[in-house]
């Protein structure tokens, strides 16, 4: 028989024989567990786990509705989806395309599970790049004045689009609080710098103006706090008393490429399961 691969996370509080519980659940549906990962959050009391598995062909709804049962009283957060589907995913980039072009080549080379429905921006740069990708692209401008109908009009393409994840690829705009709640868990931003240290605007001036010997990048999830979100990956890049502002900014673009494909990749993979705050990566 033909056999599918799916991936289940979840998360719960933590009890004795929750991994004997998911893969005999498993076992009862004939089911091949290919991949597995847990963890013990033990200052939450918490639970998260990732499994990927695959079983004959099976019919999708039966097999959530089966789960269902089992998860109610573990009072589990879970999900079920086929390892095959790729994540619908929009862009959102502003004069810097560095990341956006990174992950368009990504994208397009078959390196991330994505499928990129559409990139939204408040310029008119890379509508070319979008069209040569055959992408639509929706140029949104933002003012103080127009903020509110432009988020109205984001927020419409990304439900039209059935996004599952949004993508800030230098985004330059600050979202407001509205957006971020009806985005929660399923944007991911690039500040360019490694947090907590120089949130904000400019942070490879406040770089240069302290002398630091790290440059570094953060991918995080966004929330109504600036530059707050649950961190999902990071990285640095080493910098000396010789490099300029344009040296710090050109080492610190390849490096937020780097660091924000990855966590795109992780989170349409669904290996990144939010705890609080912070979050659990089973990479």
């Amino acid at each position: 028989m033909t056999e599918h691969a799916y991936i289940l996370t979840l998360s719960c509080p933590d009890r004795l024989g929750l991994v004997h519980t998911v893969s005999g659940f498993l076992l009862e549906q004939s089911a091949n567990i290919e991949e597995a990962a847990q963890y013990n959050d033990q200052a939450t009391g918490l639970f998260f786990m990732r499994v990927q598995f695959a079983c004959a062909a099976h019919d999708l709804a039966s097999l959530k509705a089966a789960f269902a049962a089992l998860a109610e009283p573990l009072q589990m957060r879970w999900s079920i989806h086929p390892r095959a589907e790729r994540m619908k995913t929009v862009i959102m980039v502003s004069r810097q395309g560095h990341c956006l072009n990174d992950l368009l080549f990504r994208f397009k080379s078959g390196l991330l599970p994505v499928d990129i429905r559409a990139i939204i921006s408040n310029h008119r740069d890379f509508y070319q790049l979008a069209a040569s990708y055959n992408i639509p692209f929706h140029h949104i401008p933002v003012t103080a004045a127009t903020k509110a109908q432009a988020e109205a009009r984001q927020l419409e393409v990304i439900e039209q689009e059935g996004a599952e994840l949004v993508v800030l690829a230098r985004y330059m705009q600050v979202l407001s609080n509205n957006l971020c709640e009806k985005l929660q868990g399923r944007a991911i931003n690039i500040h360019h710098s490694f947090l907590p240290s120089f949130k904000g605007a400019k942070p490879y001036y406040q770089a240069h103006d302290r002398g630091v010997k790290l440059i570094g990048a953060t991918a995080h999830y966004v929330t109504a706090d600036l530059d707050e979100g649950p961190i999902i990956e990071q990285d640095v890049a080493r910098a000396d008393h010789t490099d300029t502002v344009d040296d710090l900014t050109a080492r610190g673009q390849d490096t937020e490429s780097q660091v924000l494909a990855r966590a795109v990749q992780w989170h349409s993979e669904r290996r990144v399961i939010l705890n609080g705050h912070k979050t659990v990566v089973f990479r």
